[in-house]
């Protein structure tokens, strides 16, 4: 019997070094080019002047500086950038203000979940134990990275009417819109000053301001944001006085908002009793736990048990999926 575990023992530890081998030293070179990379910062300024190592000029734009950004290097990680779920990550993490690349950030959780999962069949824990987490280890930090996107983005919404004043305040003034913009940069907390801010040097460095606000609006995706930069683009072309403009966006963005807490409000017995209703069956079975375990074992311990489990477990996910759907308004 030892000299079976031994075997079972020697074979997970082989093929866990043939697993991790690879990736820790994918995951070594793509470190070591990054610190080689370091080096270029130097070379910067001459890029910002559109000067090349060799002293000649060349175009540069802010398209150009953007792919200065962090990459992962090596055929894992290149495998990983020409996904469409990594551009959706990538996404994400752009909108949740994350400075980090999606494909670099994946290399991560992948080295993570091969190492737990490794480490944990050393150990002797059943399989699904391991496959339990290296799907958590995938599946919490984008749980992390959309919850505080969406916060984000509720706060950018929040601010765009003092924005848009801010803006038409500074046009009545005699500023440009690009000046206005950086008025806001500097005077407005993130995400609205971190956003113009970024508007703003993409012009300054060379890019059009009606591409600079289109980057603005796919990167938010945020409907507001569309309405402002449609109405910006269509006075650029046809004229007229855009702070008036922005001044009726501002009305319709805050009596949006106000609409948008009456629906909260309104809605919020509904999502109270779907919270208690998800929450009642965890709190009765710990409940039962304790009383009687005996009683609560058969819900994993005989066959018919289990099924009972997984059917209310299903049942309850379903539930809330439909009491979100009720009370999910659009405003």
């Amino acid at each position: 019997m030892n000299a079976l575990l031994a075997v079972a023992t020697n074979d997970v530890l082989l093929l866990s070094l043939l697993i991790l081998g690879p990736l820790m030293a994918l995951y070594g070179v793509a470190q070591l080019v990054g610190d080689l990379k370091k080096t270029s910062k130097k070379k910067i300024a001459s890029r910002l002047k559109g000067k090349s190592s060799t002293g000649q000029r060349q175009p540069t734009g802010y398209e150009d500086l953007r792919k200065q950004g962090p990459k992962v290097e090596g055929v894992f990680g290149h495998m990983l950038a020409n996904l469409r779920m990594t551009e959706r990550l990538q996404k994400t993490l752009e909108q949740a203000n994350m400075k980090i690349s999606a494909p670099q950030l994946l290399v991560n959780l992948t080295l993570v979940a091969s190492v737990g999962m490794a480490l944990m069949l050393v150990l002797g824990l059943p399989i699904l134990a391991g496959l339990g987490f290296a799907l958590a280890t995938y599946i919490l930090p984008v749980f992390y990275f959309n919850r505080r996107r969406k916060k984000r983005l509720n706060k950018l919404m929040l601010q765009l009417p003092d924005v848009f004043e801010l803006l038409s305040q500074a046009l009545r003034a005699g500023h440009s819109l690009a000046s206005g913009m950086q008025l806001v940069a500097n005077e407005l907390p993130d995400p609205a000053g971190t956003e113009f801010g970024r508007v703003f040097h993409e012009q300054n460095l060379g890019l059009k301001i009606d591409d600079a606000l289109k980057n603005f609006a796919d990167r938010m995706n945020v409907l507001d944001v569309r309405f402002f930069v449609t109405a910006v683009l269509i006075q650029r072309q046809t004229g007229g006085d855009l702070a008036e403009v922005l001044d009726k966006i501002s009305g319709v963005i805050r009596d949006r908002i106000k609409l948008f807490g009456t629906v909260q409000a309104l809605t919020a017995e509904g999502r109270l009793s779907g919270a208690v209703l998800l929450a009642l069956p965890v709190v009765v079975f710990m409940a039962m736990l304790k009383i009687n375990y005996e009683y609560a074992e058969m819900l994993w311990a005989d066959p018919t048990g289990q099924m009972m489990a997984m059917f209310a477990i299903v049942q309850m996910i379903m539930g809330w999926m439909m009491i979100k759907k009720i009370i999910n308004i659009k405003v």
